[in-house]
């Protein structure tokens, strides 16, 4: 089964147009079937949009979404996250602690799946490395390098990246 809808995403599901586009031929429909086909675990009303390249080892919450031209290793996502376009989400490294040997000979680093919790934002063109956590309800601003762990409710920007202000703080505006 698997096989099969590697086949039918990446041949056609990956070419059809994006999920917001004027035009609507089941393209969200058909990208939802590969995936629930192709993923570890795959949530309902996903949405998975033109382009992606994503990994078998995914689990994919409820109502989630990976954004066009997006890649993503082994992760976990949770429900209701929106990552938008031109997101890189890796989950191992190259090995380069030996200079005897050149980098390209040294093989990677053990895999270390990234983990998003529900209700996370994260905005187009951010790179998330391997083994960071990205708290519930976080954002994750536009091109931002996330390289450690993001707390919960926070808003999360630049590269790398660092906590600017967290969703529950109390607001005085008076």
């Amino acid at each position: 089964m698997k096989l099969l809808g590697l086949f039918l995403y990446h041949t056609i599901g990956k070419h059809l147009p994006k999920s917001y586009s004027k035009i609507k031929i089941g393209q969200t429909f058909f990208r939802r079937i590969c995936a629930k086909m192709i993923l570890k675990k795959c949530g309902k009303k996903v949405n998975i949009e033109k382009g992606a390249i994503f990994s078998s080892k995914i689990e994919l919450g409820d109502y989630s979404g990976i954004g066009v031209n997006c890649y993503v290793a082994h992760a976990i996502i949770g429900n209701h996250v929106m990552i938008g376009p031109n997101c890189w989400i890796f989950s191992r490294n190259h090995k380069h602690d030996r200079i005897d040997i050149t980098m390209d000979l040294q093989g990677y680093e053990e895999e270390k799946p990234v983990v998003i919790h529900d209700d996370v934002w994260i905005g187009a063109n951010v790179t998330i490395l391997p083994g960071v956590e990205i708290g519930k309800g976080s954002v994750i601003g536009a091109s931002t390098v996330v390289t450690k762990n993001v707390p919960e409710y926070s808003i999360y920007c630049g590269n790398p990246g660092k906590v600017v202000k967290y969703r529950n703080e109390v607001q005085n505006n008076e």
